[in-house]
């Protein structure tokens, strides 16, 4: 059947959308993520943080950027889905994948989880995931060498002094964190969440701010926040001996934080600075996605600068080694936390890349290109008589409406598959229909995210399409809006 029509009435023959792509399905309860929603993470922490390679799925809205080399955000198409088969035309039910709701969009997990909760700051949720244990252990063994010989009095307390150094690192991370989180909400844009993980942290923003001086300022506040606690470190060190434990950690608090001010600032994707960088292009050029491109190939390039110039940098006693101190372990391990924050970085921008052509793509979903020609039939109809009348009128849809017209519910057109053609004389349309809800009814001016919003608020495989005056114009199928998302992010951009 094929719907789509504009103030109740039929559209004209082959009304199905020339692309009618199939919508977002929607995983089971217990499943993960949604991947329309992918949230634009802003990560912070030490130069060496990865963020994980987001799904390509159509995002809910989200930042592709990372502050520190840590998590991003990007949100991959979903995967396509075989076209939803014609009730008219297929006699037998249709397997769907296992754990799958065939043709709804993701359903977003109540909370989104991804570690220990530690609480709600600004009404936002801050996690810390089982990865931190990982790292808040490397950097007490570190520091606490580093502690012994500087300290050597403190002995085995020498560890308990370097895990409260790990602890009060992340908390400043979380301070970075928190910067952004607070103008995302100043901006009215949604957090999902903020994330403690193994290399730094991450606040998933779930919209893209709606101006470049936005963009900037958003980008900008973590890396001023990180400056502004480093600064007050080394305010508090004035008073305080050096030499001493309360020295030693206001010395090695004020360091880290500037160099996680600086290593965000570098001007390329995923970092904040490339954010800066995007959003200066985007400026002058009038185009985000010219500004995404710019900054996404200067993070690449920054990448390779990393992978060969900091082992360079390090043998060269840059950084206070040298050739004359230089051994086979330090080599190796330059070598490998290099390669790690280049492929970081590298596959950050590229995230970007695919995150911009994905926003670039949204405005071509429209509810009203995309909905399916209905035509009304009343509850005791059979579906056999309500079939002939949907061809005849070259309509993909039904809906059963009561004896003022008003629209009641919808059939699903899973349930017309499942009923042999024997008996559809027998069989009324109600039995086979959804009830309408609030969020089951469409406006057909919606379109990009607005609409894909819609379709996650309330899960369905159908919705009812109707005109501002509230008139019936179609069905609109989540397969088709899942269909036109995948064959609009394969066209280049």
């Amino acid at each position: 059947m094929d719907v789509s029509g504009g103030s109740g009435q039929p559209r004209s023959d082959d009304a199905e959308p020339a692309e009618q792509p199939a919508a977002p399905q929607a995983p089971t309860d217990d499943a993960g993520p949604d991947p329309t929603d992918a949230p634009t993470p802003h990560g912070t922490g030490t130069p060496a943080g990865q963020e994980p390679e987001p799904s390509a799925e159509p995002p809910g809205p989200e930042h592709e950027d990372g502050k520190t080399p840590g998590p991003g955000h990007g949100t991959p198409p979903p995967p396509p889905e075989s076209p939803a088969p014609d009730p008219a035309a297929t006699g037998g039910p249709g397997r769907e994948p296992a754990g799958m709701a065939k043709g709804q969009p993701p359903r977003r997990p109540k909370e989104p989880g991804g570690g220990l909760l530690m609480g709600r700051p600004f009404g936002v949720p801050v996690y810390v995931a089982p990865s931190w244990f990982v790292v808040a252990a490397l950097i007490t063994w570190v520091f606490g060498g580093q502690l012994d010989r500087v300290l050597p009095e403190l002995g085995a307390a020498r560890y308990l002094v370097s895990l409260f150094f790990a602890i009060a690192f992340y908390a400043s991370v979380l301070v970075h964190e928190l910067a952004h989180t607070v103008a995302a909400i100043r901006f009215k844009l949604p957090v999902r969440r903020i994330q403690l993980q193994f290399f730094g942290g991450v606040s998933e923003i779930e919209k893209e701010a709606e101006t470049p001086g936005r963009e900037f300022v958003l980008a900008f506040v973590g890396p001023l926040l990180s400056l502004v606690l480093a600064g007050l470190f080394y305010l508090a060190m004035q008073p305080v001996e050096p030499g001493t434990v309360p020295g030693v950690l206001l010395a090695g608090l004020m360091v880290s934080n500037l160099i996680v001010a600086a290593f965000n600032l570098l001007p390329g994707l995923p970092l904040d600075g490339g954010r800066m960088l995007r959003a200066v292009v985007w400026k002058i050029t009038g185009r985000p996605m010219s500004g995404t491109v710019a900054a996404a190939w200067v993070g690449r390039a920054l990448a390779v600068s990393v992978l060969i110039g900091l082992p360079l940098l390090n043998y060269s006693g840059a950084f206070g080694g040298g050739t004359e101190n230089a051994n086979g372990m330090d080599a190796l391990t330059d070598g490998l936390l290099a390669a790690v924050l280049a492929a970081i970085i590298w596959t950050g921008a590229g995230n970007s890349l695919r995150m911009a052509r994905l926003r670039e793509h949204l405005p071509e979903l429209r509810a009203r290109t995309l909905t399916r020609r209905a035509v009304p039939v009343e509850t005791e109809t059979p579906l056999s008589e309500a079939l002939r009348r949907a061809n005849a009128a070259g309509a993909r849809a039904l809906v059963v409406v009561d004896a003022d017209g008003t629209p009641l519910s919808l059939v699903r057109e899973a349930a017309i598959v499942g009923v042999p053609e024997h008996r559809r004389p027998w069989v009324a349309v109600s039995g086979l229909a959804q009830d309408l809800t609030d969020g089951m009814r469409v406006s057909a001016e919606l379109a990009g995210e607005d609409l894909l919003d819609v379709l996650r608020a309330t899960p369905a495989t159908e919705y009812l399409v109707v005109e501002e005056t509230g008139e019936i114009y179609g069905v609109l199928s989540a397969a088709d809006v899942e269909r036109a998302f995948v064959r609009a992010m394969a066209r280049p951009s």
